[in-house]
C-alpha cells in the first residue's frame, strides 16, 4: 500500500486525490494542501519508491507505469473513494491518465499541471545521453542538468530547489528504475495523444514552460474535452510558482463540475 495521508471536511462529500511527478512526493503540494482543505477531502500519496512508499518497493528491480497507476486505485479503493477529481504535476499527469486508462469513470474531473503530453525531439536526445551517462555520471548532476532544462529561469529558483531537494531524497536506484520506463512513458502519451480522457481535463500552464506548453496548445485545440489556462509569469512547476493563481483555477473548476 502507497504512504497516504488523508483530510477529511465536515460536511463535503467531494474527494481530490493529489499526484506528484518523478523525483517528488506529496510535499510538493504544500502549498496547495491548506486551501483545498477548505472545501474538499483530500488524499496526498507517495508514489512507489517515492518519500515514505521508499521501503516498501526497494526489491523490485523494475517498475512498470500501469503498476504505479493501479497503486493509487487500489489506495483510493482501500479508503473507499469511489470518484475523485484527480490533481497532478509533471510526470504525475502521466500518472493521472494512465489511471483513467485503467479505470475509467473514477475521475470526476482532471487538473494537469505543468503536463508532459509528449516528447519533443530535444527530450528524447537529453534522455538518451542520460541512459548513456548514467553509468558514468553521478545521477543528481544528471538530475541537476534536467532541473535547470525544465526550469532555466531565475525567476523559478524555489520550484528549481524543490525539484533539485526531492531528487536527492529519491536516490540514485530509484531513479535509475523511472529511467528505464522512459519508453514505456512514451508509449502511453502517443496513447494519450489520441484518445481523450474520460473525464474533463484543465490543463494549468506557466508562460516560461517552454518545453511543453506550445505542445499542450496544440492539444488542447484538438481534444474536445480539455481547456487550457496559462498563468503569467510561472515556469514549469506552477503549483510552487504561482499556487494562488493555481489554487483558485483549480478550485473553480472542481466547483464547476461537481455542481
Amino acid at each position: 500500500m502507497l504512504y497516504h495521508k488523508t483530510f477529511r471536511h465536515k460536511t463535503s462529500q467531494t474527494w481530490v486525490v493529489f499526484i506528484h511527478g518523478a523525483g517528488g512526493s506529496n510535499v510538493v503540494w504544500f502549498k496547495q494542501l491548506r486551501e483545498f482543505k477548505k472545501h474538499f477531502n483530500v488524499l496526498l500519496v507517495d508514489l512507489r519508491g517515492h518519500g515514505k512508499s521508499k521501503k516498501e518497493y526497494t526489491q523490485e528491480e523494475r517498475y512498470k507505469f500501469d503498476e504505479i497507476a493501479l497503486d493509487v486505485i487500489k489506495t483510493m479503493d482501500h479508503l473507499r473513494i469511489e470518484k475523485a477529481h484527480l490533481v497532478g504535476i509533471s510526470l504525475g499527469c502521466i500518472v493521472i491518465r494512465a489511471i483513467d486508462k485503467l479505470a475509467p469513470g473514477r475521475a470526476e474531473s482532471i487538473i494537469l499541471g505543468g503536463a508532459i503530453i509528449q516528447f519533443s525531439s530535444r527530450i528524447n536526445v537529453l534522455l538518451s545521453v542520460a541512459k548513456l551517462l548514467q553509468s558514468i555520471l553521478p545521477y543528481m548532476w544528471l538530475y541537476k542538468i534536467n532541473a535547470w532544462i525544465l526550469i532555466p529561469y531565475r525567476k523559478d529558483i524555489e520550484s528549481r530547489k524543490v525539484f533539485i531537494r526531492e531528487a536527492i531524497r529519491l536516490g540514485e536506484k530509484e531513479f535509475r528504475k523511472w529511467l528505464r520506463m522512459s519508453g514505456e512513458i512514451k508509449y502511453n502519451l502517443r496513447e494519450f495523444l489520441i484518445k481523450e480522457a474520460s473525464a474533463p481535463v484543465l490543463y494549468i500552464m506557466g508562460e516560461r514552460d517552454h518545453m511543453f506548453l506550445p505542445m499542450v496548445s496544440n492539444l488542447v485545440s484538438r481534444h474536445f474535452n480539455s481547456k487550457l489556462e496559462v498563468i503569467s509569469n510561472s515556469g514549469h512547476v506552477c503549483n510552487i510558482d504561482q499556487p494562488d493563481v493555481f489554487n483558485e483555477r483549480s478550485i473553480n473548476f472542481i466547483k464547476s463540475i461537481s455542481k
